[in-house]
């Protein structure tokens, strides 16, 4: 508050707000281990994804598990099979923004999959016994938390008169004429 007047009245205000954030996107291969020898893969998908997200140092992990299904073909094209194996997974999530003056008894975390585990890439391996998954995923992170707020107090008052007031928003919820490109993402 360098900028306001020392000598106005202030008063400080407890709130819970957004103080702290995070992104993270990342890529990790998996290795499935088919019970017969893959030939080809027909197809791989990940279904099945939960997460929970809890605080840790100064970051949030995320915490999760999915399931992997692979389509293959063996015995030399002349069979199909699907293969599933469960992966569970820790991914932590720096805070690119923290509020130091947040009061650290009061955080709650969450997490939100800005892209869900996909599959992107599958191999056979090296050996033909397995095979290697590239899966991509991202997380937006905040972390929730009482903070102060500095609010400047008008000396003299505001006295309306008992008259409503109107801001001219209007009640229709009239927002076409609103620009979608000046609008922007805060994470």
């Amino acid at each position: 508050m360098a900028t306001a007047d020392k000598r106005l009245p202030r008063r400080e205000i407890i709130t819970k707000a957004v103080c702290g954030k995070g992104r993270k996107y990342s890529t990790i291969t998996h290795t499935v281990t088919p019970p017969h020898h893959p030939t080809s893969i027909l197809g791989a998908w990940i279904i099945n994804h939960q997460y929970e997200a809890v605080k840790s140092g100064d970051g949030i992990e995320v915490i999760g598990s999915y399931d992997i299904n692979i389509w293959y073909s063996y015995n030399k094209n002349s069979q199909t099979d699907v293969a599933k194996e469960t992966v569970s997974y820790v991914e932590l999530v720096p805070l690119s923004y923290v509020d130091p003056k947040h009061r650290s008894s009061t955080e709650e975390v969450s997490a939100e999959a800005t892209q869900e585990p996909n599959c992107v890439e599958a191999n056979i391996s090296a050996n033909g016994s397995s095979v290697l998954i590239r899966v991509e995923r991202e997380y937006a992170v905040e972390m929730v938390a009482e903070t102060k707020v500095y609010v400047l107090v008008d000396p003299h008052g505001y006295d309306d008169d008992g008259k409503d007031v109107d801001f001219g928003l209007g009640d229709d919820g009239d927002y076409e004429d609103l620009d979608s490109d000046l609008l922007e993402d805060d994470l």
